[in-house]
Protein backbone atom coordinates (compact mmCIF):
# COMPACT_ATOMS: atom_id res chain seq x y z
CA UNK A 1 0.00 0.00 0.00
CA UNK A 2 1.29 3.49 -0.87
CA UNK A 3 2.52 5.60 2.01
CA UNK A 4 0.67 8.77 3.06
CA UNK A 5 2.79 11.14 1.00
CA UNK A 6 2.48 9.09 -2.16
CA UNK A 7 -1.30 8.72 -1.71
CA UNK A 8 -1.63 12.47 -1.26
CA UNK A 9 0.47 13.35 -4.30
CA UNK A 10 -1.45 10.93 -6.52
CA UNK A 11 -4.85 12.28 -5.55
CA UNK A 12 -3.69 15.89 -5.92
CA UNK A 13 -2.48 15.07 -9.41
CA UNK A 14 -5.86 13.46 -10.22
CA UNK A 15 -7.53 16.66 -9.01
CA UNK A 16 -5.39 18.81 -11.30
CA UNK A 17 -3.36 20.22 -8.41
CA UNK A 18 0.42 20.26 -8.31
CA UNK A 19 2.26 17.76 -6.15
CA UNK A 20 4.35 20.68 -4.94
CA UNK A 21 1.25 22.24 -3.41
CA UNK A 22 1.35 19.70 -0.57
CA UNK A 23 2.76 20.88 2.76
CA UNK A 24 1.75 18.19 5.26
CA UNK A 25 -0.27 15.00 5.56
CA UNK A 26 -1.75 14.11 8.93
CA UNK A 27 -3.66 10.99 9.91
CA UNK A 28 -7.03 11.70 11.54
CA UNK A 29 -8.58 9.60 14.29
CA UNK A 30 -12.18 8.50 14.46
CA UNK A 31 -12.57 6.47 11.29
CA UNK A 32 -13.36 2.80 11.84
CA UNK A 33 -13.40 1.74 8.21
CA UNK A 34 -11.58 4.06 5.79
CA UNK A 35 -8.17 5.62 6.29
CA UNK A 36 -8.74 9.36 6.79
CA UNK A 37 -6.01 11.97 6.32
CA UNK A 38 -5.82 15.76 6.33
CA UNK A 39 -3.83 17.41 3.54
CA UNK A 40 -2.63 20.99 4.07
CA UNK A 41 -1.68 22.89 0.91
CA UNK A 42 0.70 25.81 0.39
CA UNK A 43 -2.22 28.24 0.03
CA UNK A 44 -3.57 27.18 3.44
CA UNK A 45 -6.40 25.01 2.18
CA UNK A 46 -7.28 21.92 4.21
CA UNK A 47 -8.48 18.87 2.29
CA UNK A 48 -9.62 15.49 3.57
CA UNK A 49 -8.57 12.28 1.83
CA UNK A 50 -10.40 9.01 2.38
CA UNK A 51 -8.87 5.71 1.29
CA UNK A 52 -10.77 2.41 1.55
CA UNK A 53 -9.20 -0.63 3.22
CA UNK A 54 -7.27 -3.18 1.11
CA UNK A 55 -9.45 -5.59 -0.92
CA UNK A 56 -8.63 -8.52 1.36
CA UNK A 57 -10.01 -6.76 4.45
CA UNK A 58 -13.08 -8.50 5.95
CA UNK A 59 -16.11 -6.22 5.59
CA UNK A 60 -19.89 -6.30 5.70
CA UNK A 61 -21.61 -6.70 2.37
CA UNK A 62 -23.12 -3.18 2.33
CA UNK A 63 -19.63 -1.71 2.79
CA UNK A 64 -18.49 -2.45 -0.76
CA UNK A 65 -17.73 0.75 -2.70
CA UNK A 66 -18.82 3.19 0.01
CA UNK A 67 -16.92 6.26 -1.17
CA UNK A 68 -18.85 6.85 -4.41
CA UNK A 69 -21.99 6.94 -2.25
CA UNK A 70 -20.36 9.43 0.10
CA UNK A 71 -19.50 11.66 -2.86
CA UNK A 72 -23.13 11.40 -3.98
CA UNK A 73 -24.30 12.46 -0.52
CA UNK A 74 -22.15 15.61 -0.58
CA UNK A 75 -23.28 16.53 -4.07
CA UNK A 76 -26.87 16.17 -2.94
CA UNK A 77 -26.29 18.24 0.21
CA UNK A 78 -24.81 21.04 -1.89
CA UNK A 79 -28.01 21.34 -3.91
CA UNK A 80 -30.01 22.26 -0.78
CA UNK A 81 -27.34 24.43 0.91
CA UNK A 82 -26.63 22.00 3.73
CA UNK A 83 -23.09 22.52 5.12
CA UNK A 84 -21.00 19.49 4.18
CA UNK A 85 -17.69 18.79 2.45
CA UNK A 86 -17.43 19.56 -1.25
CA UNK A 87 -16.08 16.84 -3.51
CA UNK A 88 -12.74 17.75 -5.07
CA UNK A 89 -12.20 14.47 -6.89
CA UNK A 90 -13.11 10.79 -6.69
CA UNK A 91 -10.33 8.77 -8.31
CA UNK A 92 -8.75 5.33 -7.99
CA UNK A 93 -11.26 4.45 -5.28
CA UNK A 94 -10.20 7.42 -3.12
CA UNK A 95 -12.22 10.49 -2.21
CA UNK A 96 -10.70 13.97 -1.83
CA UNK A 97 -12.94 16.64 -0.35
CA UNK A 98 -12.84 19.98 1.40
CA UNK A 99 -12.67 20.15 5.19
CA UNK A 100 -15.56 21.62 7.18
CA UNK A 101 -15.02 23.94 10.13
CA UNK A 102 -15.80 22.91 13.66
CA UNK A 103 -15.47 20.25 16.33
CA UNK A 104 -17.52 17.06 16.62
CA UNK A 105 -20.65 17.82 18.61
CA UNK A 106 -19.85 15.40 21.44
CA UNK A 107 -16.47 17.11 22.00
CA UNK A 108 -17.70 20.72 21.79
CA UNK A 109 -18.50 21.39 25.51
CA UNK A 110 -21.94 22.85 24.84
CA UNK A 111 -24.29 24.51 27.31
CA UNK A 112 -27.83 23.16 27.54
CA UNK A 113 -29.28 26.20 25.76
CA UNK A 114 -26.73 25.80 22.98
CA UNK A 115 -27.69 22.15 22.62
CA UNK A 116 -31.34 23.11 22.15
CA UNK A 117 -30.48 25.77 19.56
CA UNK A 118 -28.32 23.36 17.62
CA UNK A 119 -30.89 20.56 17.69
CA UNK A 120 -33.44 22.93 16.15
CA UNK A 121 -30.93 24.02 13.49
CA UNK A 122 -30.07 20.37 12.83
CA UNK A 123 -33.74 19.54 12.33
CA UNK A 124 -33.96 22.16 9.60
CA UNK A 125 -30.83 20.92 7.87
CA UNK A 126 -32.06 17.32 7.84
CA UNK A 127 -35.42 18.45 6.45
CA UNK A 128 -33.54 20.12 3.59
CA UNK A 129 -31.52 16.94 2.98
CA UNK A 130 -34.75 15.00 2.69
CA UNK A 131 -35.87 17.21 -0.20
CA UNK A 132 -33.17 15.55 -2.35
CA UNK A 133 -34.57 12.63 -4.31
CA UNK A 134 -32.75 9.82 -6.05
CA UNK A 135 -33.23 7.66 -9.14
CA UNK A 136 -34.45 4.60 -7.20
CA UNK A 137 -34.17 2.91 -3.79
CA UNK A 138 -31.10 1.40 -2.11
CA UNK A 139 -27.34 1.84 -1.90
CA UNK A 140 -25.84 3.58 -4.98
CA UNK A 141 -23.06 0.97 -5.04
CA UNK A 142 -25.61 -1.83 -5.53
CA UNK A 143 -23.70 -3.69 -2.80
CA UNK A 144 -26.86 -5.36 -1.51
CA UNK A 145 -28.57 -5.48 -4.89
CA UNK A 146 -29.31 -3.08 -7.74
CA UNK A 147 -31.29 0.08 -7.10
CA UNK A 148 -34.92 -0.98 -6.84
CA UNK A 149 -38.14 0.67 -8.00
CA UNK A 150 -39.75 0.20 -4.58
CA UNK A 151 -38.52 0.59 -1.00
CA UNK A 152 -39.67 -2.85 0.18
CA UNK A 153 -37.45 -4.59 -2.38
CA UNK A 154 -34.46 -2.42 -1.54
CA UNK A 155 -34.72 -2.49 2.25
CA UNK A 156 -35.46 -6.20 2.55
CA UNK A 157 -32.34 -6.86 0.45
CA UNK A 158 -30.35 -4.60 2.78
CA UNK A 159 -31.72 -6.40 5.84
CA UNK A 160 -31.11 -9.85 4.35
CA UNK A 161 -27.51 -8.84 3.60
CA UNK A 162 -26.69 -7.97 7.20
CA UNK A 163 -28.34 -11.19 8.40
CA UNK A 164 -26.22 -13.11 5.90
CA UNK A 165 -23.16 -11.33 7.32
CA UNK A 166 -24.21 -12.40 10.81
CA UNK A 167 -24.31 -16.01 9.67
CA UNK A 168 -21.06 -15.76 7.69
CA UNK A 169 -19.10 -14.23 10.57
CA UNK A 170 -20.95 -16.24 13.25
CA UNK A 171 -21.60 -13.00 15.08
CA UNK A 172 -23.12 -13.01 18.55
CA UNK A 173 -26.68 -11.69 18.63
CA UNK A 174 -29.16 -11.61 21.52
CA UNK A 175 -31.57 -13.69 19.44
CA UNK A 176 -31.06 -16.35 16.74
CA UNK A 177 -30.65 -14.97 13.23
CA UNK A 178 -33.66 -16.87 11.89
CA UNK A 179 -35.86 -15.46 14.66
CA UNK A 180 -34.67 -11.93 13.86
CA UNK A 181 -35.53 -12.52 10.20
CA UNK A 182 -39.04 -13.77 11.00
CA UNK A 183 -39.74 -10.88 13.35
CA UNK A 184 -38.62 -8.25 10.84
CA UNK A 185 -40.59 -9.85 8.00
CA UNK A 186 -43.83 -9.35 9.92
CA UNK A 187 -43.45 -5.57 9.54
CA UNK A 188 -42.39 -5.44 5.88
CA UNK A 189 -45.87 -4.42 4.68
CA UNK A 190 -45.37 -1.00 6.26
CA UNK A 191 -42.48 -0.32 3.85
CA UNK A 192 -44.98 0.02 1.01
CA UNK A 193 -46.00 3.43 2.35
CA UNK A 194 -42.66 4.86 1.13
CA UNK A 195 -42.95 5.82 -2.52
CA UNK A 196 -40.21 8.44 -3.11
CA UNK A 197 -36.49 7.63 -2.70
CA UNK A 198 -34.96 10.40 -0.60
CA UNK A 199 -31.41 11.15 0.52
CA UNK A 200 -30.68 9.39 3.82
CA UNK A 201 -27.35 9.87 5.64
CA UNK A 202 -28.02 7.07 8.20
CA UNK A 203 -24.99 7.90 10.38
CA UNK A 204 -25.86 11.28 11.88
CA UNK A 205 -24.72 10.61 15.42
CA UNK A 206 -23.00 13.50 17.20
CA UNK A 207 -19.52 12.48 16.05
CA UNK A 208 -20.51 13.23 12.45
CA UNK A 209 -21.97 16.67 13.18
CA UNK A 210 -19.40 19.48 13.41
CA UNK A 211 -20.10 22.51 15.59
CA UNK A 212 -18.30 25.83 15.16
CA UNK A 213 -18.27 28.98 17.27
CA UNK A 214 -18.42 32.27 15.41
CA UNK A 215 -20.01 34.34 18.11
CA UNK A 216 -22.98 32.01 18.56
CA UNK A 217 -22.66 28.28 17.97
CA UNK A 218 -23.80 26.80 14.69
CA UNK A 219 -23.42 23.62 12.71
CA UNK A 220 -20.27 23.72 10.57
CA UNK A 221 -20.87 20.54 8.60
CA UNK A 222 -22.47 17.12 8.32
CA UNK A 223 -19.68 14.68 7.51
CA UNK A 224 -19.00 10.96 6.88
CA UNK A 225 -21.86 10.40 4.47
CA UNK A 226 -20.41 7.07 3.33
CA UNK A 227 -23.34 5.00 4.61
CA UNK A 228 -25.95 6.97 2.68
CA UNK A 229 -28.74 5.38 0.69
CA UNK A 230 -31.86 6.39 -1.19
CA UNK A 231 -34.83 5.48 0.94
CA UNK A 232 -37.25 6.42 3.70
CA UNK A 233 -36.32 9.71 5.44
CA UNK A 234 -37.58 8.22 8.71
CA UNK A 235 -34.47 6.03 8.70
CA UNK A 236 -32.31 9.07 9.50
CA UNK A 237 -34.11 9.47 12.83
CA UNK A 238 -32.40 6.34 14.17
CA UNK A 239 -28.81 7.64 14.28
CA UNK A 240 -30.09 11.14 15.12
CA UNK A 241 -31.45 9.60 18.33
CA UNK A 242 -28.88 6.83 18.70
CA UNK A 243 -29.89 4.45 21.52
CA UNK A 244 -32.89 6.69 22.12
CA UNK A 245 -36.15 7.86 20.54
CA UNK A 246 -36.48 10.87 18.22
CA UNK A 247 -39.94 11.54 19.65
CA UNK A 248 -38.16 12.66 22.83
CA UNK A 249 -36.35 15.43 20.90
CA UNK A 250 -38.90 18.27 20.48
CA UNK A 251 -36.30 20.84 19.41
CA UNK A 252 -35.14 18.68 16.50
CA UNK A 253 -38.69 17.89 15.42
CA UNK A 254 -39.67 21.57 15.59
CA UNK A 255 -36.75 22.53 13.36
CA UNK A 256 -37.53 19.68 10.99
CA UNK A 257 -41.14 20.71 10.57
CA UNK A 258 -40.37 24.44 10.32
CA UNK A 259 -38.41 23.80 7.12
CA UNK A 260 -41.11 21.62 5.65
CA UNK A 261 -40.13 18.19 6.91
CA UNK A 262 -43.20 16.03 7.31
CA UNK A 263 -43.43 13.38 9.97
CA UNK A 264 -46.40 11.75 11.64
CA UNK A 265 -45.73 8.99 14.15
CA UNK A 266 -48.47 6.62 13.08
CA UNK A 267 -48.46 2.96 14.01
CA UNK A 268 -46.97 2.10 10.61
CA UNK A 269 -44.30 4.80 10.94
CA UNK A 270 -43.28 3.48 14.35
CA UNK A 271 -43.04 -0.04 12.91
CA UNK A 272 -40.72 1.26 10.18
CA UNK A 273 -38.64 3.09 12.77
CA UNK A 274 -38.32 -0.13 14.75
CA UNK A 275 -37.20 -1.90 11.57
CA UNK A 276 -34.54 0.74 10.93
CA UNK A 277 -33.37 0.63 14.55
CA UNK A 278 -33.02 -3.12 14.38
CA UNK A 279 -31.07 -2.79 11.11
CA UNK A 280 -28.59 -0.30 12.57
CA UNK A 281 -28.12 -2.23 15.81
CA UNK A 282 -27.60 -5.46 13.86
CA UNK A 283 -24.82 -3.72 11.93
CA UNK A 284 -23.24 -2.48 15.17
CA UNK A 285 -23.20 -6.00 16.62
CA UNK A 286 -22.19 -7.94 13.50
CA UNK A 287 -19.33 -5.59 12.55
CA UNK A 288 -17.49 -6.43 15.77
CA UNK A 289 -16.24 -9.61 14.06
CA UNK A 290 -14.75 -8.30 10.79
CA UNK A 291 -13.48 -5.19 12.61
CA UNK A 292 -11.84 -7.44 15.25
CA UNK A 293 -12.87 -4.95 17.92
CA UNK A 294 -11.33 -5.12 21.38
CA UNK A 295 -12.95 -6.68 24.42
CA UNK A 296 -14.07 -3.35 25.89
CA UNK A 297 -15.89 -2.28 22.74
CA UNK A 298 -17.47 -5.72 22.26
CA UNK A 299 -18.66 -5.73 25.87
CA UNK A 300 -20.20 -2.27 25.47
CA UNK A 301 -22.10 -3.33 22.37
CA UNK A 302 -23.40 -6.47 24.04
CA UNK A 303 -24.44 -4.62 27.20
CA UNK A 304 -25.80 -1.42 25.61
CA UNK A 305 -26.60 -2.01 21.94
CA UNK A 306 -27.98 -5.55 22.19
CA UNK A 307 -30.84 -4.54 24.56
CA UNK A 308 -31.79 -1.83 22.06
CA UNK A 309 -31.94 -4.44 19.30
CA UNK A 310 -34.08 -6.66 21.51
CA UNK A 311 -36.43 -3.76 22.29
CA UNK A 312 -36.80 -2.94 18.57
CA UNK A 313 -37.58 -6.57 17.78
CA UNK A 314 -40.08 -6.72 20.63
CA UNK A 315 -41.78 -3.63 19.18
CA UNK A 316 -41.95 -5.30 15.79
CA UNK A 317 -43.39 -8.46 17.25
CA UNK A 318 -45.64 -6.84 19.76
Amino acid sequence: MADAGERARRILSAAGLGEGDLVTVRSLDGGTYNTVEELVLTDGRRLILKTPPPPETPILRYEHELLPGEAEFYRGAATVDVPAPHVVVLADGRLLMTACPGTPWHLASLEEAEQRTLRRELGGLVARLHRVTGPAFGYPSAATGPLAPDWRTAFTAMYDAVLADARRYRAWLPRPVDEVARTAKAAYDTLDEVTVPRLVHFDLWEGNILVERDGAVRIGGLIDGERMFWGDPLADFVSLALLGNIEDDPEFLTGYQEIGGQVEFTSAARQRLALYRSYLYLIMLVETVPRALGDEDVTWRREVVAPQLTAALDELGG
